[in-house]
């Protein structure tokens, strides 16, 4: 029996390269299947709908007939954690991405993200400098992780001792993003929520210690910041500290490891960036475009009738959103397959798009420019050792688990 293309994008097997299946699945730029979400996978759609103030993305508007692999373990979220304000509508979602800002980047705090640039450099390099074994580098676990789980750590103020603490309650938050029709739905939830209460403890901890003797990190900041807003409570203090925790790392360590991936694959640009590190900046954009760490947003519901090419999505009805398909529109882009780092007009939706873009956009930038540039210019002949390598079983959150590579030797 031919699988459904839902299915086929949820499929591990294609997990290293969907993209085949986003264009036949641009076909039907509206994809409705019986009793499951509908799907939109062109780019001016998925655009329009992203700004579209009838689109939300409270998963408490979703109706009860409305079937959705992703329903469940959302409402097993909520008991552990309120939703942060990725999962909220205006106004709530507005003021508390209003106050999270404040601290965070312009226009209060304008230099936040550039004055970081020394010491993204300095942790970038010494993580290179720790790699070892020239021969067999593990890009993810040596680099492409510790990097941004790093720089959110120190950031926030999380004790470096403590680090490594969340790695697993990351993983876990991480997987119940996943609209896997093979997953056990309860044991997800379960998971998902263990983790939530156990990193939400973790961070009370830190806050009132924080209240009580503000330091000079962004967690300070919020948990003792009384603006026009007012202050967050408690509890959207936690919820916004876990949100800023896990996407902080969980987008870049994709964007990263993609990047690399994709360098490798086109090596003449790997040459060039390595002699002109300015080169990172278009690189990085069209890697947005080209492998967005986002690949779908899963999390949207209709609040009226909103009708999309000639087809009315109804009310309450679960929407899900193909970033990476519209990325890959032929009618938006020109030889849209084609990785070129020279593209113009690249308006791509690798970060989102509207109220709910990319909070963290500048930072993540940030990142990967300092991440692909120092790994283009100190390894010497690097090369793939697997290829496609083993990817992470997340269809949303999309990126190799591994990226095994060799080289003939680390410059200085």
């Amino acid at each position: 029996m031919t699988q459904s293309l839902l299915h086929q994008i949820l499929d591990y097997a294609n997990r290293a390269n969907p993209y085949p299946i986003y264009e036949e699945l641009r076909k039907t730029p509206v994809h409705h299947e019986e009793d499951g979400p509908y799907v939109v996978s062109t780019y001016y759609e998925i655009r329009s709908l992203l700004h579209d103030p009838r689109i939300s993305s409270d998963a408490r508007n979703l109706a009860s007939t409305a079937l959705d692999p992703l329903s469940e373990s959302a409402q097993e979220e909520g008991s552990a954690l309120p939703p942060s304000f990725l999962r909220l509508d205006p106004p709530e979602h507005d003021r508390l991405r209003r106050m999270t800002n404040r601290p965070f980047g312009p226009p209060h705090s304008p230099l936040m993200i550039d004055g970081m640039r020394g010491e993204l450099h300095g942790i970038v390099s010494g993580l290179i400098d720790g790699i070892g074994d020239p021969s067999r580098i593990d890009l993810v676990d040596q680099v492409s992780y510790p990097f941004p789980v790093t720089v959110i750590c120190r950031l926030l103020g999380i004790p470096r001792e403590d680090e490594a603490r969340f790695h697993v309650w990351a993983d876990a938050i991480a997987a119940s993003l996943d609209p896997d029709p093979g997953a056990d739905v309860t044991e997800r939830g379960k998971k998902s929520n263990d983790a939530r209460t156990q990193l939400g403890m973790y961070l009370a901890g830190l806050i009132e210690e924080r209240r009580k003797k503000p330091g000079n990190d962004l967690l300070s900041e919020l948990a003792t910041a009384k603006g026009e807003d007012g202050s967050m409570t408690t509890m959207e203090l936690l919820s916004t500290a876990a949100l800023l925790l896990i996407a902080g790392h969980e987008t870049t360590v994709n964007l990263v490891t993609n990047g690399m991936l994709t360098l490798l694959r086109n090596p003449d640009v790997l040459e060039r960036l390595r002699t002109d590190p300015g080169l990172a900046v278009p690189i990085v954009e069209e890697l947005l475009r080209f492998e967005p760490p986002v690949q779908l947003v899963p999390q949207r519901t209709t609040l009226a009738d909103v009708e999309v090419r000639g087809v009315t999505i109804p009310k309450g009805a679960s929407l899900w959103l193909v970033l990476a398909s519209g990325n890959r529109d032929p009618q938006r882009f020109e030889d849209p397959d084609r990785f070129d780092p020279a593209r113009r007009d690249n308006q791509h939706l690798g970060l989102g798009s509207g109220i709910h873009s990319c909070f963290g956009a500048p930072l993540a930038r940030l990142e990967a420019q300092f991440a692909l540039s120092e790994l283009a210019r100190r390894l010497e002949n690097p090369r793939l050792l697997e290829d496609p390598p083993p990817y992470r079983q997340n269809a949303v959150l999309r990126g190799p688990r591994h990226l095994n590579i060799s080289c003939d030797g680390i410059r200085p």
